[in-house]
Formats: C-alpha cells, sequence, structure tokens
C-alpha cells in the first residue's frame, strides 16, 4: 500500500527538474508511504513517476518502486496488493524474479502477457502506472471494485499540455502551474449524494479512473478507456445464470471463498490486524482470520458514550468468543472536534459521509499495534444487507400499482400535518415503542411514496439536497440530478438486483471505500476488504434472492458462515452502521463550529449554495423538531473544503 503520482509533458526536460516537481507531488502525500520516497525520470519524453512506500511484503530494497523490468523497457509506479502473486509468478515461466515483492510479478505479468491479460489474472487492489520507455506510451489502471483511487487529468501548463495522475487531489496540486476551477456539476453531484460522483472530481477536467479499467495514453496524445471486468456484465449473467445447487452445497461454496478471500489477505511482512464492530461483516473476517491464524488476531473497535450508537459491547463479545487480541476506544465529542480540522486536508474533495470520524480512529487506534488491518466493508452491497433494499422492494409491490396522481395526493394528505403533529399524534405512544424524531421520518418516507418507480424511490433516498439548495449552482450551469439508466431494467429486472449494481458502482467506490481509503492511508495504515475479492462478488451475483434474503434480513447465506464460528445470538441483533451521533452533537458541542460555517454570509460569499433552505433546515434541527444532520453535514463539509482548498480554484 502507498501513494503514487507522477506527470508526463512529451517533451524534453531536465532530469533534475523533473525530480524536484514529482517530489512535490509525492511530498503532498507523504502520509501514505513514510518507508520510502523515489523516483524516476524520463528525461527525453519529460517523464516522471514518484513513489511514496509502506512496506508490507518484501521490506528489503528488491520491493522499492518505480520499478524497471527485467529487458528494462518497462517501469511500474504502484499502490496495492496483489494477493496471488505467488501463483501468478508460477505462470511466468523464465522470469528470474529479484526479489518476493507483488510488484515485480505484477511488473513482470504485464510485460509477458499485455496489461489487460495480466491484470485479468490478479487476485487483488491496485492502481498502478505503467511506462512504456521503448513506444513511450503509458497506461493508468484501476482495480474492479475501485478500492484503490487513481485521479487523473490533462492540463495545460506554461510549457504545453501534460497529463497529471495521483493517489489523492492533493498530489496533482502540488504540481507547477496548477490552476484549479472548481466544477459546479460535481458540487450539484455532492450536495445531493454527500460524496463528488466519479467519474468527475471536485475540479474541472479532473477524473477519477472508473474502477475496473485502463486508460492507455499514446505517444501522439491519443487517449484509449478499456474495461478490463465489467460489474454490469457480471451482475446480468450471474442473474441470468443462477446457482440452482442445494442451499447446503452453495453454503459450502461461499465459506470456501471467504476462507481462501481472507487467508490470501493475512499475507504480509509487517504485523495485521482487523477492525472489529461487532456486526455481521467483520465478525465474519474476524472469525475466518482466527479460524486459520496459529496466534490470537489482533481486533480493534471503536465505542461511543451515546448508547444508541455503541457497539463496543457486542464486538468486545464477539472478540472473547472467537480469542481475539482486543482493543477499544470509547470516544466523545471532543475526539470529534480534534478530527474535524483535518477532514478536508485528508479527503481533498468535498466529503460527507460523517462515519469518517469513527473510521480514522479506529485507523489511528489500530496503526498504534499493525500496519495491516483487515476490514468487513462491501457485505452489504454484495449480500444484499441495506434496509433500504427492501424496504424500497415491500413499498413499491404494496403501493405500486396505485395511479401515481392518487399516490401525489395521498402524500400531500400525510404532510397536511406538520411533523410536530404526527409526534403529538403518537404521544401517547411509550417511547421504547416509537423511533425518534418520527413526525420528521414520516415526513421524508412520504416523499419517497411520490416517485415513479422504485429507482426513483432509491435516488429521493440516497438524496441530502434536491433543487432547493442547488439555486446558485443550476442557475450557473451545474447539474442538478444524475440521470439514472433506464435500460437497467433490462439486464436487472429485480428490484434489489438493481439496487444493489446501483451501490456498487456509486456508493461503495464513491463513499465507502474512498472513506476506508483516506481513512486508514492517512495513519499509513493498509485495510484490506476480502469481502470485495472479485471472485466472492461474481459468485454472490449468482445467488438467488431466497438465498440473500430471509425474512427482514439480509445476507441469509453470509450469515449462515458465520454462524459456524459464533452464536446466532451473540450477533443477532439490529443493524445500527458505523455512525455517530452527529445530530445531537451539532446541537451541543459542535454547535458553535457549525453555525459559524452555517452563517448566511459565509453561506453567501461565493454564490453557490442558497442560504435560506440551509438556514431553515438548521433552525429545524436546532428546535428538535427535525433531524437534518445529514444534509447539514454535507454543507459544512463542502464549507470546511472550501475554506481549506477551495478559495484557491476559480469559480
Amino acid at each position: 500500500m502507498c501513494g503514487i503520482a507522477g506527470f508526463l509533458t512529451w517533451r524534453g526536460t531536465p532530469a533534475d527538474l523533473l525530480q524536484r516537481q514529482v517530489k512535490a507531488m509525492t511530498d503532498a502525500i507523504a502520509y501514505r508511504g513514510p518507508d520510502a520516497d523515489t523516483s524516476w525520470v524520463d528525461a527525453g519524453a519529460g517523464l516522471a513517476l514518484g513513489h511514496r512506500r509502506l512496506a508490507i511484503v518484501d521490506l528489503t530494497p528488491t520491493g522499492a518502486q518505480p520499478m524497471l523490468s527485467a529487458n528494462e523497457r518497462f517501469v511500474i509506479c504502484y499502490n496495492g496488493e496483489i494477493f496471488n502473486a505467488a501463483d501468478v509468478a508460477r505462470d511466468l515461466p523464465g522470469v528470474n524474479f529479484r526479489g518476493t515483492s507483488d510488484t515485480e510479478v505484477l511488473l513482470e505479468a504485464c510485460v509477458a502477457w499485455g496489461v489487460e491479460a495480466a491484470v485479468s489474472r490478479f487476485i487483488g487492489m491496485f492502481a498502478f502506472a505503467l511506462w512504456d520507455r521503448k513506444d513511450r506510451k503509458i497506461w493508468l489502471v484501476r482495480d474492479r471494485l475501485g478500492i484503490k483511487p487513481v485521479y487523473w487529468t490533462k492540463q495545460s501548463t506554461a510549457n504545453g499540455p501534460a497529463l497529471l495522475f495521483g493517489s489523492e487531489l492533493k498530489a496533482l496540486t502540488a504540481y507547477p502551474d496548477w490552476q484549479p476551477k472548481l466544477d459546479r456539476a460535481a458540487l450539484a453531484g455532492y450536495l445531493r449524494y454527500g460524496y463528488v460522483p466519479a467519474p468527475r472530481s471536485i475540479y474541472e477536467g479532473v477524473q477519477k479512473l472508473p474502477p475496473g479499467h485502463i486508460l492507455r495514453m499514446d505517444a501522439d496524445g491519443t487517449e484509449t478507456l478499456t474495461c478490463f471486468w465489467d460489474l454490469r456484465q457480471i451482475a446480468r449473467d450471474g442473474v441470468r445464470n443462477r446457482d440452482t445447487r442445494p442451499e447446503a452445497e452453495q453454503l459450502e461454496a461461499l465459506h470456501e471463498l471467504l476462507k481462501d478471500a481472507v487467508k490470501r489477505r493475512m499475507l504480509a511482512d509487517v504485523p495485521l490486524g482487523a477492525f472489529l464492530s461487532g456486526g455481521i461483516d467483520s465478525s465474519t473476517v474476524v472469525a475466518l482470520m482466527q479460524a486459520q491464524s496459529a496466534q490470537a488476531v489482533k481486533t480493534f473497535s471503536i465505542g461511543f458514550q451515546d448508547e444508541a450508537f455503541n457497539e463496543a459491547d457486542h464486538a468486545r463479545s464477539v472478540a472473547k468468543h472467537l480469542g481475539t487480541d482486543h482493543t477499544e476506544l470509547v470516544i466523545d465529542p471532543a475526539h470529534a472536534r480534534d478530527v474535524i480540522p483535518d477532514l478536508p486536508f485528508m479527503y481533498d474533495e468535498p466529503f460527507s459521509d460523517s462515519s469518517q470520524i469513527p473510521t480514522y480512529l479506529v485507523s489511528k487506534l489500530a496503526r498504534e499495534k499493525v500496519t495491516v488491518s483487515l476490514s468487513g466493508d462491501g457485505g452489504d452491497e454484495i449480500f444484499a444487507g441495506y434496509v433500504r433494499y427492501l424496504g424500497i422492494d415491500r413499498v413499491w409491490n404494496g403501493v405500486g400499482a396505485l395511479p401515481a396522481g392518487l399516490r401525489r395526493a395521498g402524500v400531500s394528505a400525510i404532510q397536511l400535518l406538520s411533523p410536530d403533529a404526527w409526534d403529538a399524534l403518537f404521544s401517547p405512544v411509550p417511547a421504547r415503542y416509537k423511533p425518534k424524531f418520527l413526525g420528521d421520518k414520516i415526513h421524508k418516507g412520504a416523499a419517497i411514496l411520490a416517485q415513479a418507480d422504485p429507482d426513483a424511490m432509491y435516488g429521493a433516498l440516497v438524496s441530502q439536497w434536491d433543487g432547493e439548495a442547488l439555486a446558485g449552482i443550476s442557475s450557473r450551469g451545474g447539474l442538478t440530478r444524475t440521470p439514472h439508466d433506464a435500460t437497467l431494467r433490462d439486464d436487472l429486472p429485480e428490484t434489489i438486483a438493481r439496487l444493489r449494481y446501483r451501490d456498487m458502482t456509486t456508493y461503495l467506490p464513491d463513499d465507502i471505500l474512498t472513506k476506508v481509503d483516506r481513512a486508514s492511508m492517512a495513519v499509513a495504515l493498509e485495510a484490506r476488504v476480502p469481502l470485495l475479492d472479485h471472485r466472492v462478488v461474481e459468485y454472490a451475483w449468482t445467488l438467488p434472492p431466497d438465498r440473500l434474503l430471509q425474512g427482514n434480513q439480509g445476507k441469509k447465506l453470509l450469515r449462515q458462515v458465520l454462524y459456524k464460528y459464533v452464536p446466532r445470538e451473540m450477533v443477532e441483533r439490529p443493524k445500527t452502521g458505523f455512525g455517530i451521533p452527529v445530530g445531537d452533537w451539532l446541537r451541543g458541542p459542535l454547535r458553535d463550529w457549525a453555525e459559524d460555517l452555517l452563517s448566511e454570509a459565509k453561506l453567501r460569499q461565493d454564490g453557490l449554495i442558497d442560504p435560506a433552505p440551509v438556514r431553515l433546515r438548521w433552525q429545524e434541527h436546532l428546535s428538535g423538531k427535525r433531524n437534518w444532520q445529514h444534509s447539514l453535514w454535507t454543507v459544512l463539509m463542502f464549507q470546511a473544503w472550501r475554506t481549506r482548498w477551495g478559495a484557491a480554484a476559480t469559480l
């Protein structure tokens, strides 16, 4: 796990200048790789490859990067891990490997078979740049699920065009002549979803390389984008060719796949551990680790003083049952206040999943004892674990046959009563039998009922803001809604399958995996995600719905794998997610910080966000009548980013 950065100018440049420029780029992401800072330049082509190393496998100089191939034609600069490197190496006859690093296997495989054929053989997470010294062309490659990031752009500079790339945006911003311009469409997408939807970034012309893709740039500047792993095709083929074996055989097949996925990710020449929340996903990963380890696995968890968010007791119980070496930290608002000023630097562009805070804190906790930590991320998307999947499916089955006009009338009737009135109506019901902010939830739920189809319901459910806060953007050419691909229904006619696919191609790489990568790498910790082994993903798409869903729960077969190691009653409880009590904190210890950023003057200063709806939600939230924590956090994180980075970007 490392940080990469580089550029190509297609013109002769003194080697010492290239080295200084690329060093500035790698210095910007030094925390991703504290063990080494190295570069390789091609002065004749104006190319520089920079690498910050976090040494995990082969800690000797033979694992150093950028690495030159044995035939000296190719150079690679790589971030990630190949977990089947030993298997691939055996298929490369005639190669005299200098060391034991997966980098060398990756490089020589690309030399022997070509880039696309090589990456199709890998099990792992990777983002790399490969330079062909002879033909003067470069490849940028990103792994199948988007676990590792790659940003790239072609930028005009004082000396002509340049291709820039890096693991994070801040590496690009360190390049000379960098002249960022804020992308209004990207900002609108961010305000809607809480992250900047790929392939855009917050800056115009700077893109995220899509997961499972290869970008090749030839000597004449021609760009070719190739998909080497198409999740839509994987999903389509899976649902059309379902595994029809008995459930016991399917369970055993999944069990074996997961054991292998976890075992491969336990390979490291440095201390290794795991995040443990006590939920299904992380508990499964830890159980499979401990079953295949000769010593107690080091596990780490975060707890909260607010019991509604605290899963530390559950994690502790699972750890005790499995016999792990467990460490936990209980956090309070002071921890959040300490982290918040660093979030805009850590994430480079606006990002508002508030679980970024506990993810960073558990990474920091783990880094005190280990250099690699396995995580349970991806289980909800892969095995249909989100409540919204069943919720949308059942609601649509209940109301979808009603005329749209009748549904809209019903919504209007529900919203005739204010949230306060709904709360008053249900006031005789004991608090333990009703959720907090019941009236607020009724209003938000009613808005979903008016949507035209389940896909529109999903879009409304995952949106933080609609048009009201986007007025300043949309009136000046911004994007207010990301269009949905209507043809997806042809490939995936089942509602839950479509929602899983949409999450796996948007929310998973752009939110979940971004959160984990930035939070872990900020403390030089490598996070590995075995549930996102592409073989597991491909197999999960072949499972019939009744192997994923049972009653009101998803992840049926995954749960049964876990029950082989942990008693059912120890892990069966309502899902809480890895969240923080940000709503309460905004009314309390974070109020002054939020009030400053949400002041009308600061909201109005760039003309990007209409202050009126934001101020209204802020006042409603402070009153305790509505819970607008997510949409307010989205604006707060943009305002904090704008203060840290965005002031330098032209509008």
